[in-house]
């Protein structure tokens, strides 16, 4: 059965992923029959009307879904359309209380053409009674008024009659709606780095979040992915090298077990969903080697204001104990260890090498990194273990990021890994040197000062 999505006009590469990833999800095999990034309206063939709206129930970046009755490029190929493709179901809604409306997008109508559209449809044959607002039965004209060439965003050629018309029954509502109950002005807990709510949500789906599996997120941070991953049912922990990220500052907190990242659980609901946070860093990391993660979802730091740490000294150099008191350093109340310049690609690499480790066949990993500085893009990076499932991007003009989700191969397939990165990190012992990208950044932007 086919079915128009109306899709939210915005991260618009993220779209189709996310559907496919839901679908993924939920069991469901989805083909997309119809979709461009300049318009909100995809058609799409699923198994029934139960995967349509179990589909959409998960989905945040689409609206609602309605079951396709016809589309054309004008309304007499649709009444035509809907003549070959529904009359087998007009009988069961025959009595039932109905509704029509009209959705012109980039369009306008007078409202006497509205009125002269809906009539238009009367052959098929409904005679229950018209409500306008909130009936039990709702169908939904959907027009375009602009070539799907266009750019989103940008000004528009304004066509006076629609280029293309749909015509469907409301199924139901999106998920969209949570990004309100999550957004970070109503968070308990954040910082000037939590990523915000609606890509947090994305994120987790394309990782397919969901109850009874085990997501972590190995820079933590103030737990925005976790508490995504949250909503949807998934079991998480996270881990930082800095405690402070999740645990709060002292002046924040209310005692020694107090972890501020939790207000975030407690404020949702999901406090059942929380197993554990922990310091550490990726090179030192205490979870053992084994495939027990489902996902793991992640934005590493990019090193560009601070440049790039993790445990260790510089040059390898070795680090008598220091005792005070009698009791080791590193025992102590607010110990911090030492720590070197680390290169973000040698950070990828041993992201993907954790990933291939920790991950269950077919569990995914979904990683944000920086790309497009100067025109010298970032090759994805790749692993033999892991499938490139989709590569979305959002763009900030001068530079963009893009989410990359990959699927942990099972044992004895092996990815085509030719056109990743082949460039290595150079070597070196400062932030910049060890990080092509943070070069790369402050070179296109040395007009506002660098520093090392």
């Amino acid at each position: 059965m086919e079915y128009v999505i109306r899709l939210a006009q915005w991260h618009e590469t993220f779209r189709v992923a996310e559907l496919q990833a839901v679908a993924t999800a939920i069991g469901a095999d989805i083909e997309i029959i119809s979709y461009e990034d300049a318009s909100p309206y995809c058609i799409v063939k699923l198994p029934d009307e139960a995967a349509a709206r179990a589909l959409i129930a998960k989905c945040i970046l689409a609206k609602d879904i309605y079951e396709l009755w016809g589309h054309g490029t004008n309304y007499e190929e649709v009444h035509a359309d809907v003549k070959q493709r529904t009359p087998h179901l007009w009988a069961q809604y025959e009595n039932v209380q109905f509704g029509f409306d009209l959705d012109a997008y980039v369009g306008k109508r007078s409202q006497a053409k509205r009125v002269e559209i809906i009539k238009s449809f009367s052959y098929v044959g409904f005679k229950g009674p018209l409500k306008l607002k909130n009936p039990e039965n709702q169908w939904l004209i959907m027009e375009r008024y602009f070539s799907p060439s266009g750019v989103p965003g940008a000004e528009r050629e304004k066509n006076p009659e629609p280029l293309h018309i749909y015509f469907g029954r409301y199924l139901d509502k999106s998920g969209r709606g949570i990004i309100v109950d999550y957004d970070l002005k109503k968070r308990s807990y954040i910082s000037t780095t939590t990523m915000d709510a609606e890509l947090s949500l994305v994120t987790a789906n394309l990782a397919l979040a969901g109850p009874g599996k085990i997501f972590y997120d190995p820079f933590v941070g103030t737990g925005s992915f976790l508490v995504a991953a949250a909503h949807f049912g998934a079991l998480t922990m996270g881990s930082d090298i800095d405690p402070r990220s999740f645990r709060g500052k002292d002046e924040e907190r209310s005692g020694p077990r107090d972890i501020a990242m939790l207000r975030n659980y407690k404020q949702y609901g999901t406090m059942s969903k929380f197993v554990d946070a922990f310091t550490s860093d990726l090179t030192n990391t205490p979870l053992r080697n084994g495939q027990l993660l489902d996902g793991i979802i992640c934005d590493p730091p990019y090193g560009v204001r601070e440049g790039l740490r993790v445990l260790g000294t510089r040059n390898g150099k070795v680090v008598e104990p220091v005792i005070i008191d009698g009791v080791p350093a590193h025992y102590r109340p607010g110990y911090i260890p030492p720590k070197r310049p680390y290169g973000f690609e040698a950070m990828q690499k041993d992201i993907l090498d954790f990933a291939s480790r920790t991950l269950v066949t077919n569990g995914r990993l979904a990683m944000w990194m920086p790309t497009a500085i100067s025109g010298d893009d970032l090759k994805v990076p790749m692993h033999p273990n892991l499938e490139v499932v989709t590569v979305c991007v959002q763009s900030f003009g001068t530079w963009s990021r893009q989410l990359m989700t990959y699927r942990r191969l099972p044992e004895g397939e092996v990815s085509d890994t030719s056109q990743g990165r082949s460039k290595v990190d150079n070597c070196g012992v400062t932030a910049s040197e060890v990080n092509a990208f943070r070069r790369t950044y402050f070179n296109r932007h040395s007009s506002r000062g660098t520093a090392d």
